[in-house]
């Protein structure tokens, strides 16, 4: 239950804020956001299931809402706030404003910081040796030669950490660092040992020795769960001693899905197995002991074998090279099921490699020991923990993609998405994959049964009226406990805004659509100061761009032409300069992009945002539904879409002064069934369709 002194230090917070900041609103809804979420976390509805999804309009004030909602029931039970986010942008806003604003205005005394993975940080055991200040391990220690350059820009970072100008994040490296060689240098949880000097003043452990003052900790949806899969409490505090507010929870279903996602390439895995058996028997004979010896030889015959299965994968492939004779050069196992000799391969590599990996970590054990008992020294021992880093982490991921594809395909519940590409290009080789399909079993037992309690909130979590393909999505049911909340914005969506439906002469399947939007188009743009145009595909995009620059002659900002933030900072000056400005965009322009005021007055939609089913997973997915009797489009594309619509919708009104038109050119929305139902999904705007 919710304490009186709770509630007294929320309300009192709420109240300093108000009176602090100019032009404070005070909203109904927001005051009825953070009551909800503080009492569904303090257990006032549910003592068991701590839980609820929000969808909150735009304007509702969801930031200073949740953290409100949650905090002072946090700091009162001694517990931590998690707010993991999607996007970075959102990441800033909290760290650099809300937070801010609320430490200094609401008279609750707390420390927040931002918590990244491990790999945002450097070693600088490796940095050190790869950027030749031990001369004789430099070379070894590379994955691949060199570029010119490389190792003049790591001396240069190197220089820069220890002169107090960087402090060994990525997000803040002094000049850009190619992803390939900044992996070399990343930090990983197998090669960081505290007893070697070089990891002493390690930046990961720094900022991890700063997070346990925090009271709030903002993460990102990925960081999130690779605590959560490692059984939660081991990159960030445990769960059951955390509130975690995820927003921007319309993301969580993919980023889960994505992550746990494994796939390894079969001559690449060769390869890597080459330095593994190398690297066993360097460390035996450092280690110079039996059990060294013994532990190096066993792993070198699990090297043997798994090279050995690994070529009867490669012959699988090179013996069946009519199933990629396709556009993308790639196989998908329908429904999951592997031919039987995949099957016996894959669990015997899923065997082979799990005994190589107790192998290669006892090996490592022997190692840190050694190293503690000062018969190794750090010269010697360093390039051997970061190799060993390396060779764990390749052994890991290799080992995860076979046991996914070992695993039988259930009787009951969605199988596995599994595939294979043909990659072509310097080197020809076989790429295996395997991914979930559904992934709310994985978060119910990962974070809805562990957390003190959760708070999901997003503008976007609702589809065609109601909740349940976000709940089944994310693992939840509408009788377990968990409380769901429909908050619409304050906005005035009918005196601010009219959706407008044209007449348009063909429909978006129909091939004449694209000569019909360069018709259309340049007349919606007449007397138009701001306008934002959203396409669903880049080549109609640059098609109409074309068109627009070459017969009309109309200056165009087109998405890939350059940066996002220069195409928006180009596009606010000109409407500043009293120019009229046109922002072409796909699907990531309408999410996130915040154009309030005067940037924007006229939206454009061409077509609804129907997802082609083109990825693996999506076209699992969809045939998995189709064996159990469903409708793959109704249940999955249409929803999808009808969020899709809604967020690109979205991007007009962005305050409560905000005006303007969205104009939709897909006559679907009054042609179809579902069309009613997706038109009705968005905001009340004023409505004008034309007969």
């Amino acid at each position: 239950m919710l304490s009186d002194k709770v509630k007294t230090a929320t309300r009192k917070a709420y109240n300093n804020l108000a009176e602090a900041i100019p032009n404070f609103v005070r909203r109904k809804e927001q005051n009825y956001l953070v009551a909800e979420i503080a009492k569904t976390l303090a257990g006032t509805y549910n003592k068991q299931r701590r839980i609820v999804v929000v969808q909150a309009g735009t304007g509702t004030g969801k930031s200073l809402a949740y953290a409100l909602g949650a905090l002072p029931l946090a700091l009162a039970q001694g517990k931590k706030v998690c707010i993991s986010t999607a996007t970075v942008a959102l990441q800033e806003q909290l760290v650099n404003k809300d937070l801010p604003l609320l430490q200094r205005h609401s008279g609750l005394e707390f420390r927040f910081g931002l918590a990244k993975g491990r790999q945002r940080y450097v070693c600088l055991s490796k940095l050190e040796l790869l950027a030749g200040e031990v001369p004789d391990n430099q070379q070894a220690l590379w994955e691949s030669k060199p570029a010119e350059g490389d190792v003049a820009l790591l001396k240069r970072l190197h220089q820069a950490y220890h002169e107090g100008q960087w402090d060994g994040e990525v997000d803040s490296v002094p000049e850009p660092v190619p992803d390939h060689l900044w992996s070399q240098i990343a930090s990983d949880k197998h090669s960081c040992n505290r007893q070697l000097a070089a990891h002493r003043d390690c930046p990961f452990h720094k900022s991890r020795e700063k997070m346990d003052s925090w009271d709030v900790l903002i993460v990102n949806h990925s960081l999130l769960l690779a605590d959560l899969e490692l059984g939660g409490g081991k990159i960030l505090p445990d769960p059951d001693s955390m509130y975690y507010v995820l927003d921007e929870a319309h993301h969580l279903p993919q980023v889960a899905r994505d992550f746990s996602a494994a796939s390894a390439t079969v001559k690449g895995s060769v390869e890597a197995l080459g330095k593994l058996e190398k690297l066993a028997h360097k460390l035996a004979r450092e280690l110079a002991s039996d059990k060294a010896a013994i532990t190096a030889s066993e792993l070198s015959e699990d090297v043997d074998a798994l090279s050995e299965q690994l070529g009867q994968l490669q012959s699988f492939c090179d013996s069946n090279a009519f199933l990629f004779d396709n556009a993308d050069r790639r196989h998908r196992f329908e429904g999951g099921v592997l031919p039987p000799v995949l099957v016996t391969l894959a669990e015997n590599l899923g065997g082979t490699s799990k005994g190589a990996l107790k192998r290669l970590s006892k090996l490592q054990q022997m190692l840190m020991e050694a190293i503690k008992e000062g018969d190794l020294k750090g010269h010697k021992a360093e390039p051997m923990v970061a190799d060993l880093g390396f060779a764990l982490q390749r052994l890991e991921n290799q080992n995860a993609l076979w046991q996914m594809l070992a695993r039988p395909v259930p009787e009951n519940g969605a199988p596995q998405a599994r595939w294979m590409d043909k990659l072509e290009g310097k080197r020809e080789d076989y790429l295996f994959s395997a991914s979930p399909i559904e992934i709310g079993f994985m978060l119910e037992e990962m974070l809805w049964t562990k957390a003190a309690g959760v708070a999901l909130l997003s503008a976007t979590l609702m589809a065609l009226g109601n909740f349940d393909h976000y709940r089944h999505q994310v693992g939840l049911r509408a009788d377990d406990g968990t409380r769901f909340i429909n908050l619409p914005s304050p906005f005035n969506y009918q005196d601010n805004a009219t959706l407008f439906l044209p007449k348009m002469p063909v429909e978006p399947t129909h091939d004449g659509f694209g000569d019909a939007l360069n018709q259309k188009i340049p007349q919606l743009l007449e007397e138009e100061m701001a306008s934002l145009v959203l396409f669903t595909s880049y080549r109609q995009m640059e098609s109409v761009a074309e068109s627009l620059r070459r017969f009309k002659r109309l200056p165009v900002l087109v998405q890939g032409e350059a940066p996002r933030q220069e195409l928006i900072r180009e596009h606010k000056a000109r409407v500043d300069a009293g120019k009229p400005s046109i922002l072409f965009g796909t699907g990531s322009f309408s999410e996130g992009l915040d154009l309030p005021g005067d940037y924007l007055t006229n939206l454009i939609i061409t077509r609804l945002p129907f997802a082609v089913p083109t990825s693996p997973v999506d076209q699992a997915h969809a045939e998995y539904i189709k064996a159990k009797g469903g409708n793959p489009f109704l249940q999955l594309a249409v929803p999808d879409a009808a969020k899709k619509l809604v967020q690109a919708c979205g991007r007009l009104l962005r305050n409560e002064q905000d005006y303007g038109r969205i104009t939709i050119l897909d006559r679907r929305l009054v042609s179809k069934q579902y069309g009613t139902a997706l038109l009705n999904s968005l905001p009340p705007y004023r409505r004008h369709i034309e007969h």
